[in-house]
């Protein structure tokens, strides 16, 4: 594989030896692209010694191969270690009037950056601005860790150690290798619906959002655009997804509808209230005028899973969830059966939720029925793990490749 390191001019350059090293010994072709400060660090000859390769450093050498472009074509992956603050901005930007920056332009490679700077620096809103673009256009960003900086100081900021570099950059590799949704739209649906009763109390349940949130993450890193609707997440939003904040089944339903359009692949992760008050206190509820009982009218909500699967246009697909509180796996596949059917997904995936586990648990284990209730796979473990198994039985499907 040949691969790109850029190096740029921060005190954590030495280490880049070490990244260069590490690459070279895993059997690859490595090129360093170093900065003209980062040359004030690290010597030419040390990188040339390291890498087994010439360094290329001016923007005009070999005009007639036009290497300002050929090393970024070439690249089967690039590594920025370290990155400072300077150049998180610059590739943030896009500028490409130094080899490092037009080698960068030039490529279609995946991109890992590892920061390197002051906390203060690290900190500041415009390097998080920076970051987070990168990570929208899908950079693979390592680190920083916490440690000792430059002189006396300590904090976030220090870049990360070589072979974690490596280790990620290598990842990254097989990533873009297997992102069988480049160029795909996915919706996903997280947290749980809210049903006012009056102005401060609602009605709702205890999902935190996590298996909506790790599918986002799982689809945005097989390459595709994803839109989360998000109702009361517990847990961040993932970087370089788009949200879409609702609060109840209703504005769900309305955000699915109109985000939908476009979209291959739609996985409905949240929990949706079924039903709602028939009407909604304009002032809070008083236990002074209500006295020891209060009853309250309910009236159905909208399915929003078997709305959308009705809806949908040839070549998308739907995928639903189902949380279940029944303890003996045939009855619970039973019900996740006839819901399938009922809601007319493609897929179901049925979990068995409790007082104890699941709904806010880092942890999952789910069943995932295809058409005829048939037994598409099955997962257990972390949400994030639970979530590339769902989604490595959903995608190969005709519908949602």
């Amino acid at each position: 594989m040949r691969v790109v390191v850029g190096i740029s001019g921060g005190i954590a350059a030495y280490k880049a030896v070490g990244v260069v090293r590490g690459l070279v010994l895993a059997g690859h072709d490595v090129h360093v692209v170093p900065t003209a400060s980062a040359l004030r660090f690290v010597g030419r000859p040390t990188l040339e010694a390291i890498s087994r390769n010439p360094v290329e450093t001016d923007l005009y050498d070999g005009v007639a191969e036009v290497r300002h472009v050929a090393l970024g074509q070439s690249a089967d992956l690039i590594v920025v270690a370290p990155a400072t603050a300077n150049t998180l901005a610059r590739l943030a930007a896009g500028l490409a009037d130094d080899l490092l920056g037009t080698t960068v332009l030039a490529s279609r490679a995946p991109l890992v950056v590892a920061p390197a700077m002051h906390t203060e620096m690290w900190e500041n809103a415009a390097t998080r601005a920076n970051v987070a673009t990168l990570v929208a256009r899908g950079v693979h960003v390592v680190g920083p860790v916490s440690g000792r900086l430059t002189g006396s100081d300590s904090g976030p900021g220090r870049m990360a150690e070589p072979e974690d570099i490596v280790a990620t950059a290598l990842d990254a590799v097989r990533r873009a290798e297997r992102r069988p949704l480049a160029g795909r739209r996915v919706l996903v649906t997280a947290g749980g619906t809210r049903e006012p009763l009056d102005p401060v109390r609602f009605l709702g349940n205890a999902s935190s959002g996590r298996q909506g949130v790790a599918i986002a993450e799982a689809a945005r890193d097989r390459g595709a655009e994803v839109v989360l609707v998000a109702a009361h997440l517990e847990v961040p939003a993932p970087d370089g997804v788009r949200t879409v904040p609702v609060r109840t089944a209703q504005e769900m339903l309305d955000a699915v509808l109109r985000e939908a359009d476009g979209a291959h692949l739609v996985v409905m992760a949240a929990a949706v209230a079924d039903y709602r008050p028939a009407s909604v206190a304009e002032a809070k509820l008083k236990k002074a005028d209500l006295g020891d009982r209060l009853s309250v009218d309910l009236v159905r909500n909208p399915d929003v899973l078997a709305t959308v699967a009705a809806e949908r246009r040839p070549g998308r697909l739907v995928v639903g969830f189902a949380a279940e509180t029944e303890p003996d796996r045939e009855r619970l596949l039973a019900l996740g059966r006839a819901k399938l059917q009922a809601k007319g997904a493609d897929f179901l995936v049925v979990n068995e939720v409790g007082l104890d586990r699941t709904f806010g648990a880092p942890d999952n284990r789910v069943v995932v029925l295809a058409a005829g209730g048939v037994i598409a796979g099955e997962a257990a473990g972390d949400k994030r793990s639970v979530a590339d198994a769902i989604l490595d039985v959903v995608v190969p499907h005709p519908a949602g490749a």
